[in-house]
């Protein structure tokens, strides 16, 4: 019935290898719970879900968003369920709130923690891990809500390198509608809200960049999809500048040498076709290695 939060950092959670997997009950009652009172509150909907679910027992992907509120974790979660689970990954104070309960509740439901403006090679190494397992890790590169504190909104490269390390694609997401719940000045509103997932993205098609700039251009590029999706328009009309006026404006680079557009189908297929290759190559030893 309970166990340590910390300990649930390194369980499984609906991927390959569920041997040592994190309890399902609290989960399962969070997502019917939450998520009837989100579907009542807010009638929220999910776009283009498909394109989440091609990767389910195919291949783990790293699913990323914007971040406008509180709210866009809750509904990154919701819009999984109940057939995948997106394992978040939340700032380190979070889990020591209210004595550690929150701890507990984020742990239950698969997040863990990353040390905020800092290279957290601890949590890093525990998304690659979990990606590698086929696993959902989710991750909101401003690190901070927009507009929401005085902090500059910048974009933190670390999502490409963990898709690099792990070899999955970049999932971009967005959450339209929860900007709208709490805006300053104003009272709780209950608008409509909804998730829309747009086309992955893979690291390696950057590989035409200099070396010490793919990992930030894939994750501007990534960050750009999600805006894109935000205001429900074509990724060129995104102006970047604006939104991260400290950080380098690649829209000439690919306005010159435009990314490869992917499927989640077509990237799921080839993962299961690349599963099955190494499986039927490490058989294939095997029996040689019997005969002799």
């Amino acid at each position: 019935m309970f166990l340590k939060y910390s300990d649930m950092w390194d369980m499984d959670l609906g991927g390959r290898d569920r041997s040592h997997e994190i309890p399902h009950w609290f989960g399962n009652l969070a997502w019917i719970v939450i998520g009837g009172l989100c579907k009542l509150l807010f009638r929220y909907r999910v776009d283009n879900r498909n394109k989440l679910r091609a990767f389910q027992d195919a291949t783990g992907a790293l699913v990323i968003c914007n971040h406008t509120s509180f709210f866009d974790v809750v509904f990154m979660y919701l819009a999984a369920r109940p057939k995948q689970w997106v394992r978040l990954m939340g700032r380190d104070s979070l889990f020591d709130n209210a004595g550690g309960l929150l701890g507990q509740i984020l742990s239950r439901v698969g997040a863990f923690p990353v040390k905020r403006d800092t290279a957290d090679m601890a949590s890093i190494k525990r998304a690659v891990r979990m990606l590698k397992n086929d696993e959902l890790v989710g991750i909101l590169p401003e690190g901070t809500r927009r507009g929401k504190t005085d902090r500059v909104p910048s974009i933190h490269a670390g999502v490409s390198v963990i898709a690099r390390m792990a070899k999955v694609p970049i999932l971009p997401m967005t959450v339209r509608g929860v900007e709208r719940i709490k805006q300053k000045g104003r009272g709780v509103r209950l608008p409509k809200v909804t998730v829309d997932y747009g086309d992955p993205i893979l690291v390696g098609d950057f590989d035409f960049l200099p070396k010490d700039e793919r990992v930030e251009a894939c994750t501007w590029y990534a960050m750009r999809e999600c805006f894109a999706l935000f205001y429900n328009t074509a990724p060129e009309n995104v102006d970047m500048a604006a939104l991260f006026p400290e950080t380098r404006d690649y829209a000439p680079v690919f306005a010159e040498h435009p990314i490869p557009r992917h499927t989640s189908e077509e990237l799921a297929a080839a993962a299961r076709e690349a599963r099955a290759e190494k499986v039927a190559k490490a058989a294939a030893k095997a029996a040689g290695a019997g005969k002799e």
